[in-house]
């Protein structure tokens, strides 16, 4: 109950990176997310780390942004990148001279690149089409998006910031035309409180446009809805890229043991931002369209398909939203408003968000009169202090891949070594790890922090040991009320099952429809949905 400097409203990588960075700097930070942190945008996209080159022709000032953050990031994030590299890939029907223009506006924002010929392509990515009449190499890099939300969110509590999920903001706290502070309610017991602030900062993504109404101001924002394939193998070991003016499915990140294609860019109602789902004509057109880029995608069993809704400005001269600046936008409603103690950030990519954090940091702290800089393109993120660890088993070496040296605060001693998920190989040191400091409650938590269930069985294999053993750690910490295992395991699988199914609805046919009935056949007593 006690009062703090700043408030942020939203738990995606932008609030994340904004509560790590003021509580960095010394300020009274509190986060509140409705959900889990990482539910919306920030854990529904490719997992790519911009380098810039896919805005250098049309969108120089994000160029110039993404590289400069992906750079920083190398350094930061490093145990949640994996430096992949990129190529951009010319097929016959592709404009030869968009390439030249690409490679000059790269060069013009700072972005490194290297011109390739077929063959030389090629020969680093033998799956891309053959067909390709040339390609450049450019500093992409795979990035696991839910890794990075959580690893802003573990620094910025141990530098102090508290943190509440599954607290919706009801209202903000507001006298005459200052806001003081937010009204919320707390979804898993009703409690209803008021908490109040200096300032309270709106980074709660495509939602922040109804944030901004309670506070009496309006933010036309454009819901830009992006759907995406999840593939059952690596295809590609690097990120590859179409070159052309950016359009649908011309993307291919690897990620971990799977490869992601997208997207598309479609407006959408804000009543449909809570409810996104992938219709079969959207997997058709991805995959289509994906296969230009690497053939074999034809052939390759899809295991999911999902949506996320971007932030963007809105522009209403384009109804699709591809040619919306994805630059950051920071408003001191002050100044453009006349209302007090509210800031909103919104924009930007992935990427940038770190720099996002450091334009809001700055502006509170001019606001309280406090001289402290930024520090986040120094500090390390919990994991990649390159502390020394000793891998003894498969298991641990797995967990140090995803947390990096903060497996040295899991025990892989007795039980701890006992392997839950074998497609990600997650073990139960990594889940107890990540229920006593990551706030993981329920399987979902657990997928955004481990990865379990995410691999190519989409947790066919792994439930219901996921579960039992998620079920006994809450139990022991005394985070669950139930009194056996069995009976909190039943209910958390039941939860986990029906998120699961809405992504896999859309690409039953194949390999993949047999896979969804064995789900079926296997779970279903668990889920009616099913």
């Amino acid at each position: 109950m006690k009062d703090y400097d700043v408030i942020v409203i939203g738990g995606g990588i932008t609030g994340a990176g904004v509560a790590r960075d003021c509580a960095i700097r010394g300020l009274r930070t509190l986060l509140v997310e409705r959900a889990d942190i990482s539910e919306g945008a920030s854990g529904r996209n490719h997992g790519l780390l911009h380098s810039g080159a896919r805005y250098a022709v049309n969108d120089s000032e994000s160029a110039r942004e993404c590289i400069k953050e992906n750079l920083i990031l190398r350094r930061v994030a490093a145990h949640c990148i994996e430096q992949t590299e990129g190529l951009f890939i010319s097929l016959p029907e592709d404009d030869p001279a968009y390439r030249d223009n690409f490679v000059e506006q790269c060069g013009k924002a700072g972005i490194r690149t290297q011109v390739l010929s077929p063959a030389q392509a090629l020969a680093l990515e033998p799956n891309i089409n053959p067909e390709l009449t040339g390609a450049v190499k450019v500093p992409d890099a795979a990035v696991d998006p839910f890794r990075l939300v959580s690893a802003n969110i573990l620094d910025a509590r141990l530098h102090g910031a508290d943190i509440l999920t599954r607290c919706e903001v009801l209202d903000l706290i507001k006298e005459n035309v200052t806001v003081m502070g937010v009204k919320i309610k707390d979804m898993s017991t009703g409690e209803i409180r008021k908490i109040h602030s200096h300032y309270v900062i709106n980074a709660a993504g495509i939602w922040g446009a109804h944030i901004a109404r309670m506070a009496g101001v309006e933010i036309s924002m454009l819901p830009s809805k992006g759907a995406l394939l999840v593939f059952g193998h690596r295809v590609c070991n690097m990120v590859i890229n179409r070159c052309r003016k950016p359009g649908n499915a011309d993307i291919l990140v690897p990620g971990e043991v799977v490869s992601v294609i997208g997207t598309t860019s479609d407006k959408v109602p804000f009543e449909q931002c809570d409810r996104m789902s992938v219709s079969r004509a959207e997997v058709e057109l991805l995959l289509n369209e994906g296969a230009k880029l690497v053939p074999s995608l034809r052939n390759t069993r899809i295991i999911r398909a999902y949506a996320g809704v971007r932030p963007l400005v809105s522009d209403d001269s384009d109804p699709s939203g591809r040619s919306v600046s994805r630059g950051i936008v920071l408003l001191d409603h002050s100044s453009r408003d006349g209302v007090r103690g509210f800031i909103s950030i919104t924009g930007g990519k992935l990427t940038s968000y770190r720099l996002m954090a450091e334009m809001t940091a700055d502006l509170v702290c001019k606001k309280l009169s406090i001289d402290k800089p930024c520090r986040t393109a120094e500090l390390p993120l919990p994991g990649s202090d390159n502390a020394k660890t000793k891998c003894s088993s498969l298991v641990m070496k797995a967990a140090e891949k995803r947390e990096g040296s903060e497996v040295n605060r899991m025990s892989f001693e007795g039980k701890g070594n006992e392997l839950v998920c074998e497609c990600e190989m997650v073990g139960r040191a990594e889940i107890e790890y990540a229920v006593k400091e990551l706030g993981v409650r329920t399987l979902d938590d657990l997928r955004r922090r481990t990865r379990v269930g995410m691999g190519p069985c989409q947790s066919s294999c792994c439930l219901d040991k996921a579960a039992m053993v998620l079920a006994e750690i809450l139990i022991a910490e005394k985070l669950s009320s139930e009194s056996g295992a069995g009976e909190l395991a039943a209910a958390l699988k039941k939860e986990f099952l029906q998120e699961r199914w809405t992504g896999i609805v859309p690409v039953c046919w194949g390999e993949q429809m047999a896979q969804a009935e064995y789900l079926r056949n296997k779970y279903g007593k668990c889920d009616s949905t099913i």
